[in-house]
């Protein structure tokens, strides 16, 4: 899919200068991976970010989200978020660094 290609091409910029990242074709798209933690997707053009789940309901309530709905199974502490919340690198960016923030969080894998 060529909007995943280029949001995939988007994400790796902005993410190149963090160490320990990988990617992994999930979903229909890629997932790039830090530490062995799932961080930020892409899906259909639009991008999956992880973030807490204590704050999912917080997150749904922003502008441009959703529930990252795969096969039917809305997944807590995933959401999407819809092209028009990314159209910017600033919003693309901060949405990512947001992710990975929580990811770095993590134990690593």
């Amino acid at each position: 899919m060529a909007e995943d290609d280029a949001l995939s091409g988007r994400i790796r910029r902005i993410l190149s200068k963090r160490g320990r990242i990988s990617e992994r074709k999930m979903f229909g798209g890629v997932c790039f991976i830090i530490n062995g933690n799932m961080c930020v997707g892409t899906w259909k053009g639009s991008l999956i970010v992880r973030l807490d789940k204590k704050n999912h309901d917080k997150t749904l309530a922003e502008p441009h989200t959703k529930p990252a709905d795969m096969n039917g199974r809305t997944m807590k502490g995933w959401a999407l978020v819809e092209p028009s919340g990314i159209e910017s690198e600033n919003d693309l960016t901060a949405w990512v660094d947001r992710a990975t923030a929580f990811a770095e969080s993590l134990p690593p894998k």
